[in-house]
């Protein structure tokens, strides 16, 4: 397993317990749990500290789900755009799409039904391909207005899931100011 798997899964477990309504106190208490930095529209600027390494992200739920067969249920899906400045990344964008993935079967995220990323995908995650293409997918995210991402479950089910791109150049710019 690699290490960003890891780092994204505990990253997705730390948001899920922030999203249950820990009270402030609570959340500041434990120093692992992310804490909210900010809301900005649709996106949150979020900043944990794991093993006191400061890792901030921002990330959205998505407006709407659709699946095909419909009516399938899943676990919660999220965008991730991450910072982790100990081991100098600087918005890595990910998903968690709520269910297993199928096996060498790429996912694809598209903003404003134009630019198209291509993700790979690995359990319920994916990731640009490209790493290279990154800061232009980051781009294109603070300019658009929505992104659709489409994934395939290992059951064969197809999901799309659509994101508001309201806020999230506020977010990612505070998370930039908090994880230098």
């Amino acid at each position: 397993m690699n290490k960003t798997f890891l780092l994204r899964t505990m990253i997705a477990a730390l948001f899920a317990a922030a999203c249950a309504y820990v009270p402030p106190a609570a959340a500041q208490a434990a120093n692992e749990q992310a804490v909210l930095l900010g809301q900005f529209g649709d996106w949150g600027a979020y900043k944990a500290s794991p093993d006191d390494k400061s890792v901030c992200f921002a990330l959205s739920k998505p407006t709407s789900a659709e699946t095909d067969p419909p009516g399938r249920n899943r676990d919660s899906a999220y965008v991730f755009v991450s910072t982790r400045p100990t081991e100098k990344v600087k918005n890595e964008v990910s998903v968690i799409v709520g269910y297993p993935q199928k096996a060498s079967v790429e996912a694809e995220a598209t903003i404003d039904g134009s630019s198209k990323y291509t993700l790979y995908t690995q359990d319920d995650g994916a990731w640009v391909k490209n790493a290279a293409e990154e800061p232009q997918m980051v781009e294109a995210m603070r300019k658009g207005s929505n992104m659709v991402i489409t994934s395939e479950s290992s059951r064969g089910t197809k999901t799309t899931d659509t994101y508001s791109l309201r806020g999230v150049s506020d977010a990612l710019d505070k998370v930039a100011s908090e994880c230098k």
